[in-house]
């Protein structure tokens, strides 16, 4: 039973880093911009997608075909800035989330024409490691790892270089960023473009282990929210926190409870976490 808890635990938290990564994309945004970005799951959906027609027809290797996705979401987020969110960044919240929203229901439209919403798998495998008594999918150790490196690149371009430095400014003091010589319009769409590739990273990687349709993202952005606010929304460094919590719930949760209760378990730790602590564990950007 300790063996089956243990490994349960492991393979949560691997998971978690995944999670951790999507949440990243959603609080960056907020924590730039206040923009609550409704697009965030069919985001993720479409870089599952991007990594399932690159495996398929290319024959790449999923993980070298994230290098693909990142500057086709990266542009992608561009385009979805300046078409649906420019122009009410200063508006009240209700318009970006109509926006966004209303970008959500187009890529989910199309997305359905073209791909159905039939069950798609990515069948890729890197074997099992095993560790004393633990066996872990060779996939869950390997995206773990990815997020954590990407992780790593974006706290390093956040705090090393200049447009990173940027963006910082401009979510501590848009106007006084902009008296300071920086460009507010640019730096937003690239934290916009940022926050949408890392949803889409972590769409592809979640496509090495679990099947998924073109309506798959709309559960790993409820996820993404309950995150958001377990560590604090406009934190990503608390949205790797909550995504590791919440991977580590889902790991342990069905030893004692059938599946159909992770979701339940998780909302009622959203609705404790919103009437507890509602800044979230490590503290939310206002």
């Amino acid at each position: 039973m300790l063996a089956q808890i243990l490994a349960s635990l492991v393979d949560g938290i691997l998971l978690g880093f995944v999670y951790g990564l999507a949440a990243m994309g959603l609080s960056l945004i907020w924590g730039v911009m206040r923009v609550i970005n409704l697009s965030h799951g069919a985001i993720m959906a479409l870089g599952m997608f991007g990594i399932y027609l690159t495996f398929t027809h290319l024959g790449l290797n999923p993980y070298l075909a994230l290098l693909l996705l990142a500057p086709a979401s990266l542009l992608f987020g561009f385009l979805v800035y300046g078409v649906a969110v420019h122009r009410i960044i200063n508006a009240p919240y209700l318009s970006s989330l109509l926006a966004t929203f209303a970008v959500n229901m187009m890529v989910i439209g199309i997305g359905t024409a073209v791909f159905t919403t039939s069950l798609y798998n990515v069948d890729f495998s890197l074997g099992t490691v095993r560790a004393g008594v633990l066996a872990l999918p060779g996939t869950r150790l390997a995206a773990a790892a990815a997020a954590v490196l990407i992780t790593a690149g974006l706290y390093l371009f956040l705090y090393r270089t200049r447009p990173g430095k940027a963006i910082r400014a401009v979510a501590n003091n848009r106007a006084a960023a902009a008296l300071m010589g920086i460009p507010p319009a640019q730096t937003l769409a690239l934290s916009f473009g940022i926050g949408t590739l890392l949803a889409a990273l972590a769409g592809g990687l979640i496509t090495t282990f679990f099947p998924f349709t073109i309506l798959s993202g709309s559960g790993y952005q409820s996820k993404s929210f309950v995150i958001c606010v377990l560590g604090g929304l406009g934190n990503p460094l608390g949205a790797l926190l909550g995504g590791l919590i919440l991977g580590a719930m889902e790991g342990l949760i069905p030893i004692v409870l059938p599946v159909s209760w992770v979701p339940v378990v998780e909302f009622t730790l959203f609705v404790l976490i919103l009437l507890i602590r509602p800044s979230g564990l490590l503290g939310a950007r206002t």
